[in-house]
């Protein structure tokens, strides 16, 4: 009889996380899912407070906030974990070397299972069980030799219109449809989800601000503080709504600018 086992998800897609607890809970009746938790600023705030309430992690790559890299950071896990993630363009060998395992997304119950087997017989033979090392990890992200996306094309109309990434000062999501905004003031529908397009996009020059937003740092006019420890981003041309970046995220976001 298999040991209870005390589960956190880390996932921003609501739909995604019931149905990864779902699973867990279907395999094995004993599996407890703690707390389900969709950012870093969530994520780090919990971790903080309940670093002994769990025993295992599901955590998804991109969150709405950023990297679930940046939870690593602040906070201090000493729990394995599994990574979920759409790509396969990581260095992914380098997450079985530093946590448990990790699972690509569509996933089923025959790969969530195999994950959980690879804890359960690490655990059961006494082995000391892998826990990430942050700085290792991310060196061999570094390394791999990725590529991003020189251009998009678009539908307009009845052409379809081949539009540089240089020329995109934001991308912007609003009921349930993605935007491209260009510095001639153009807008075109994209046909790829904001989790998506932060995959493919250089992250020296292309930031997620927040859920809505993907800003590009040359169209960046200046940066106000805001209340609450937020900063307000001005930009051109200028968005529909007002870009905020959250107080978890401003170090990251300085850091990001001041490169």
């Amino acid at each position: 009889m298999n040991t209870p086992l005390q589960i956190v998800i880390v996932e921003d897609e609501p739909v995604i996380a019931r149905e990864l607890a779902r699973l867990l809970t279907q395999l094995d009746a004993g599996i407890s899912v703690v707390a389900v938790l969709n950012s870093v600023e969530e994520a780090t705030d919990w971790f903080g407070k309940n670093s002994h309430a769990y025993q295992l992690i599901f955590m998804d790559i991109r969150l709405s906030d950023g990297l679930s890299f940046s939870i690593f950071k602040n906070v201090s896990l000493t729990r394995p974990v599994i990574f979920v993630t759409s790509y396969n363009d990581y260095a992914l060998d380098a997450f079985k070397n530093n946590g448990i395992d990790y699972i690509l997304k569509p996933f089923d119950e025959q790969e969530i299972g195999r994950a959980l087997n690879k804890y359960r017989q690490l655990t059961g033979s006494l082995q000391q069980v892998p826990v990430i090392a942050i700085d290792s990890l991310l060196q061999q992200i570094g390394q791999f030799n990725k590529t991003y996306k020189r251009s998009f094309l678009v539908h307009y109309r009845n052409k379809l219109l081949p539009i540089e990434t240089t020329g995109i000062a934001w991308f912007y999501t609003a009921n349930e449809a993605v935007y491209a905004q260009t510095v001639d003031n153009s807008r075109y529908t994209i046909d790829q989800t904001m989790e998506q397009l932060i995959q493919q996009l250089n992250p020296e020059e292309f930031f997620r601000a927040n859920r809505q937003f993907i800003v590009q740092r040359s169209f960046i006019k200046e940066v106000e503080f805001f209340f609450n420890g937020r900063l307000l981003v001005k930009i051109n041309p200028e968005p529909p709504e007002r870009i905020l970046i959250s107080k978890a995220r401003v170090p990251e976001f300085k850091e990001w600018m001041n490169r």
